[in-house]
């Protein structure tokens, strides 16, 4: 008998899956889109899933149903540095990859093959950083660079204003939530696109979903679960691992996740005709995506999660952190996609 976080996680993940596969929903897509293309649709769709994920996440903080303090985003230490770098190398891999953890999973269900070999490596190269070789270093680094500020998120930075708790919340949800509402609901391209108001919509519930099933749903004093939500990088080396080594391990909500999503885009593709297996097209175009897809594990590893794990998820909590990996995310990718606009031969392989 599973466990009720493992069913739910598996549900929101395959309704992650289909809504994926059918809303194109990816943050590396969104940016290609916006900045060589000129075409703002999918990125405020992505806000306006980070704004619903915020305004929701906040809601249930508050309201003391699921305690995001519990969260890794809201540690009271942790490294700028580290975080940026490795979000940094994250948003050059999804490019080289053509798209992140996330998304390969969604494609892998209608037949990618280049996504299968993207998330093994994600997996092997994430599960080095957090615990094998690449691990002394990355503990070496946090230790020299790591910090405990005064306030670890927009609400506790607020507070040294000297408002009060469930004000400074409701202020940054606001200010923060508010503005990227704006930026989304302000385009009339989005607000003429329903597929891609929905698939922001529900991206953001999801987001929210997650923090109930392992916050509220999975609450065990006597055995207690991580409180998390949606995230790609951790859960894949975790997936990649228990399919190796599974009665050593034991089921949990991550896992259930990205198997949710994989089946959830499988039987889309199967039902709606999308289903066509691909595969690389030249010796350049598959070490390009391997080495994107190694600096997506390293990368996500060192900032603890992804385009989703930090961007979605890890913003919704207002961590600073997580807006410092979002940061490096958008930067690299934004090298990324200049360096092979630059280079079109080398883009098209």
């Amino acid at each position: 008998m599973f466990a009720l976080p493992v069913v739910v996680g598996f549900a929101i993940g395959a309704v992650f899956g289909v809504v994926g596969l059918l809303s194109g929903f990816c943050l590396m897509s969104s940016l290609r889109d916006w900045w060589a293309h000129d075409d703002g649709r999918k990125i405020r769709s992505y806000a306006l899933a980070v704004a619903v994920a915020i305004v929701g996440t906040q809601f249930i903080a508050g309201a003391g149903i699921v305690e995001i303090a519990k969260s890794l985003y809201l540690q009271p230490s942790f490294s700028a540095p580290l975080i940026f770098v490795g979000g940094l190398l994250f948003g050059l891999g999804m490019v080289l990859s053509n798209g992140c953890a996330s998304r390969a999973l969604v494609l892998l269900g209608k037949g990618n093959l280049r996504s299968l070999v993207v998330i093994a490596i994600i997996g092997v190269t994430a599960q080095m950083t957090l615990k094998g070789l690449l691990a002394p270093m990355r503990l070496s680094i946090l230790q020299w660079t790591q910090m405990t500020p005064g306030a670890n998120s927009v609400p506790s930075l607020l507070g040294t204003l000297g408002l009060q708790d469930t004000t400074a919340r409701i202020a940054a949800t606001l200010i923060v939530g508010g503005a990227l509402l704006v930026f989304a609901l302000s385009h009339r391209e989005l607000r003429r696109s329903p597929g891609q108001l929905v698939a922001g919509l529900l991206m953001g519930l999801l987001v929210v979903a997650g923090w109930l099933t392992t916050g509220w749903l999975g609450a065990d004093e006597f055995d207690p679960i991580p409180v998390a939500s949606l995230t790609f990088v951790s859960p894949a080396a975790d997936t990649l691992q228990f399919i190796m080594l599974s009665t050593g391990m034991t089921l949990n909500f991550g896992i259930a996740l990205v198997a949710g999503v994989f089946i959830g885009s499988l039987l889309t593709a199967l039902l709606t005709g999308r289903f066509e297996f691909e595969g690389y097209t030249s010796a350049r175009h598959t070490g390009r995506s391997m080495a994107g897809a190694a600096l997506m594990g390293i990368g996500g590893a060192m900032a603890y999660g992804c385009s989703i794990g930090q961007g979605l998820t890890g913003v919704s909590t207002l961590a600073l952190p997580s807006f410092v990996a979002a940061a490096g995310i958008f930067v690299g990718a934004a090298i990324a996609i200049r360096g092979l606009a630059l280079r079109p031969a080398f883009a098209a392989q």
